[in-house]
């Protein structure tokens, strides 16, 4: 298969699926429906708020979508693909929204929504928003990992935590002092998502041209920036310092790990504050845990170039076929007011994309690593930005796990090949 069509990368989605045309939630003219990811009935509250503030304008209902990212964006492509009227508001994880964009399943965001949502947003949320140089979605919560660590083991190795560390320095640190480091190292998406960070955080792309066709794409690992993420993955494989867990390891098992007497670094989401907490709070943690606890940006891979850290969150965007395309952006504009961003993170520990929500005293308070995590949103690298997403985050997937088997000099040249003739229709993933 030399080239595809816009659409093609859903063709497998869209098989059986003509029949979804139209269906979903039936409403009143001014009646939204919002497909919102599982969170805290955080979501829910601002639709109730939104449309309550609205005087009667629309009201939103919201409709939930499978725990996973993946199972998420297959059900939107299909029902988008469709033609599915109802999908008038779409909480999207940012790596999909190329593939719904490139082929018209978002409706314009209008220009007066766009230039009022974008003022004081992080850095990072405006990247993963945009599409082609044009904002297709609006950015509403935003997500980041962050350098979590334990300060004793920090002072211990010698590690002067008030700048930002290296890779190495960690690595090193970790094994001075017996103890294990914090990463994913699952077959998982986790996986890409730190393949990604490194390889940004090197100076380089997993992608060069990200608006490329499937028969004309360029891949950006088999590179210094490659060659260097491989060396960080492989290095903490076959050392053990991620632990024997390590090739199943995902976000909440590198927190139980990191939290027990081998802990010592860990990158990792916001999320590890509350959970953290609510477990010394119900006894099964010792508090001083939490006093032992330090945080700071993702480490670098030279001291001499800032890092890219992970760039995740929810952006908003609506159905190319909805009937109320212009309600649907007035209800976003009042979602993404940074009253409710301040809120949705204090009540559901999901940070704001607007900088002017971090103003907020309760937020301080209630994470009082914000500060950090504002300023790594400002630098944070979205994941590769194509319609061809899925192919390349699954062959990343297959190619660069377990850690223990990435090999610097064959890893990041046989992985770009793989994926390479998957896009080309040459080989199955």
């Amino acid at each position: 298969m030399k080239s595809r069509p816009k659409a093609a990368v859903l063709a497998g989605l869209v098989i059986g699926t003509l029949s979804m045309s139209g269906c979903g939630p039936a409403g009143s003219d001014n009646s939204l429906t919002w497909y919102i990811n599982p969170d805290a009935g955080g979501q829910a509250a601002i639709a109730q708020k939104c449309s309550d503030d609205s005087g009667g304008r629309y009201s939103i209902e919201t409709s939930l979508l499978p725990s996973d990212a993946a199972s998420q964006r297959e059900q939107l492509a299909r029902r988008l693909a469709a033609g599915d009227s109802s999908l008038d508001i779409m909480s999207l994880d940012p790596p999909f929204i190329p593939e719904l964009a490139e082929p018209g399943f978002l409706a314009p965001v209008p220009e007066d929504i766009a230039q009022s949502t974008s003022e004081n947003v992080v850095e990072g949320a405006l990247v993963g928003a945009t599409w082609k140089d044009e904002l297709v979605t609006v950015p509403f919560w935003a997500n980041t990992q962050i350098l979590w660590y334990r300060k004793s083991v920090a002072e211990a190795a010698g590690l002067d935590m008030s700048k930002p560390v290296t890779w190495d320095q960690i690595m090193e640190a970790a094994a001075s002092q017996e103890k294990t480091l914090g990463v994913q190292g699952a077959q998982a998406e986790s996986m890409t998502v730190w393949v990604n960070a490194l390889v940004e955080s090197a100076g380089g792309s997993i992608i060069v041209d990200p608006e490329a066709t499937a028969d004309t794409i360029e891949l950006g690992l088999d590179s210094e920036a490659g060659v260097a993420a491989a060396e960080v993955i492989s290095t903490i494989g076959k050392e053990g310092l991620g632990g024997p867990g390590l090739p199943t390891q995902n976000e909440n098992a590198s927190l139980t790990a990191f939290q027990g007497d081998s802990g010592s670094f860990m990158v990792n989401y916001p999320f590890v504050w509350p959970a953290t907490t609510a477990a010394v709070e119900a006894g099964t943690l010792d508090q001083a845990v939490i006093d032992d606890l330090g945080w700071g940006i993702f480490p670098r891979m030279s001291a001499d170039q800032e890092s890219a850290p992970p760039l995740g969150g929810i952006n908003l965007g609506v159905g190319a076929e909805s009937d109320n395309p212009e309600l649907a952006y007035e209800a976003i504009q009042c979602i993404v007011s940074v009253e409710n961003q301040s809120e949705y993170f204090v009540t559901n520990g999901n940070p704001p994309s607007n900088t002017e929500a971090y103003e907020d005293p309760r937020i301080e308070e209630s994470f009082p690593m914000a500060e950090t995590i504002r300023d790594s949103l400002q630098v944070a690298a979205p994941r590769p930005q194509t319609p061809f997403y899925n192919e390349v985050s699954t062959g990343i997937q297959q190619r660069w796990a377990p850690p223990a088997d990435v090999d610097p000099d064959s890893t990041p040249e046989t992985s770009s090949d793989f994926i390479t003739s998957v896009l080309r229709g040459e080989q199955l993933l």
